[in-house]
């Protein structure tokens, strides 16, 4: 049996560089805050809070705040947020995904035009939220092809669209699609990250020649999420898991190949040891 790995998978750019910064700042001995996990994978969280970095969920926690280093994840915050640590005067590292930061600059610049922006993504979702909060205007958030559909601006009304980072390129598209037939006046730019792109391209190439897919990530990893979905239309017998304790494998007869892929927030050592844990035990 062959276990083989994905030729694009594990941290991205923006991942690896947020984490990096809270190591760094470690190292320096301050009162480290994230605004948020600073990534979707509960082990990279879990090992930073073991360090004693604590994670603030709100603006209320942020309000009670007095003194410290708070770091802003790489999904990004919305603009109040920034507008708090300034007032308080408390150090700001802004850790945000530099692609996420390039969208806030976009929707805040556009919105301030008067266009109305529509980000596709999905609504809960922090990066999406932050970008909510940049837009100066009204702002709608599109989820799938039906909420595309249903949508009607005001008449008249210019639009912004814009994509969350780790979208699906391939919905993203058809939704961009189903607004442009509909007439309306739109800039559109394709904000989906290259690295997403290129794990969904890859996940996907795999999962076609593979018996039994392995998909690692945080279970609140909306990339993570996006490259199962992508991988289980490929192969039946598709596992999503978050760690090794969650592998339960039901392994069909005759398995040729396992492949493993991972989310943009899932570190190396976790997907060594997925793939060490199946070399030796199937």
């Amino acid at each position: 049996m062959e276990v083989k790995l994905a030729e694009r998978m594990g941290f991205c750019f923006g991942v690896k560089r947020a984490v990096d910064t809270v190591y760094e700042q470690i190292k320096n001995g301050k009162n480290i805050y994230t605004y948020g996990p600073i990534v979707n994978n509960e082990e990279v969280v879990r090992e930073l809070s073991e360090q004693g970095v604590k994670v603030l969920e709100s603006g209320e926690e942020l309000m009670e705040l007095s003194e410290g280093s708070v770091i802003i994840r790489a999904h990004g915050v919305p603009e109040k947020i920034i507008r708090i640590l300034r007032e308080k005067n408390l150090e700001c590292i802004d850790a945000t995904c530099p692609f996420v930061k390039r969208i806030h600059n976009i929707v805040e610049k556009e919105s301030g035009e008067g266009r109305h922006i529509v980000v596709v993504g999905n609504a809960g979702h922090p990066e999406v939220e932050g970008i909510v909060g940049w837009c100066k205007g009204p702002v709608t958030v599109l989820k799938d092809l039906e909420e595309a559909e249903e949508f009607r601006p005001p008449e008249g009304e210019k639009l912004c669209v814009v994509a969350q980072t780790t979208y699906n390129y391939n919905k993203f598209h058809n939704i961009v699609e189903i607004l442009e037939k509909k007439g309306y006046n739109s800039i559109v730019v394709n904000t989906i990250c290259n690295a997403t792109e290129e794990r969904q391209c890859s996940a996907k190439a795999l999962a076609a020649e593979a018996d039994v897919m392995i998909v690692i990530g945080g279970r609140h990893s909306s990339n993570t999420r996006k490259l199962y979905e992508i991988c289980a239309e490929e192969c039946a017998h598709t596992y999503f898991i978050q760690t090794l304790d969650d592998l339960h494998l039901e392994l069909p007869k005759a398995v040729r190949l396992v492949g493993i892929t991972a989310g943009a927030s899932t570190p190396n050592k976790l997907i060594e040891e997925v793939q060490r844990h199946v070399r030796i035990n199937f």
